[in-house]
């Protein structure tokens, strides 16, 4: 079983990307997943976060408990979850958003600023979730690929899909220097 947290604050995408990570994983990948949000009553700037518990066999408990991956999208995400991430736990953050002080195993990624790159700072979810399926491989990238298509609106597809692509290149980079 692994359990994932995508964190940061609304307008971030951090439940679209426990929605489409569960998808890809249970749909397409044919494992069981669960999805839980915590959400403010902002809907734009308040703390929220999406938990996603992903497993080969059927989850009798759908809640995180202990984090495998920690996905931190903004500082307040970061300080509050950090405490529970597994001790061979891996923290991802966006490096521009972010100042992490972690013993634990990190990886960072400008998702924010290659957002803009391609022209919308709101698809850094999808930069994100690239990156997170590069360096977890708890979903494969065609799973991930799908599920974006099914998930997003038609006239979006494309740029999430070049998104997703250019978080994921990165992630293969990060991955091969540490090799």
């Amino acid at each position: 079983m692994i359990e994932v947290r995508f964190a940061g604050f609304g307008g971030q995408g951090i439940i679209r990307s426990g929605l489409i990570l569960g998808r890809a994983v249970s749909i397409f990948d044919e494992k069981f997943a669960t999805m839980n949000q915590n959400f403010g009553p902002e809907a734009r700037g308040g703390a929220c976060s999406s938990q996603i518990v992903l497993s080969d066999t059927k989850i009798l408990y759908p809640y995180v408990t202990r984090t495998d991956y920690l996905v931190a999208m903004s500082q307040d995400a970061y300080s509050t979850f950090e405490h529970e991430l597994k001790d061979e736990g891996t923290l991802i953050i966006d490096v521009d958003l972010v100042r992490a002080n972690s013993n634990k195993k990190t990886y960072d990624i400008p998702s924010t600023r290659m957002a803009e790159e391609l022209g919308n700072k709101i698809i850094a979810n999808v930069v994100m979730l690239g990156f997170f399926t590069a360096i977890s491989k708890v979903v494969s990238k065609e799973a991930m690929e799908k599920s974006i298509r099914e998930s997003v609106p038609g006239r979006f597809i494309d740029l999430n899909l070049r998104a997703f692509n250019k978080g994921y290149d990165w992630g293969d980079k990060k991955l091969s220097e540490d090799n």
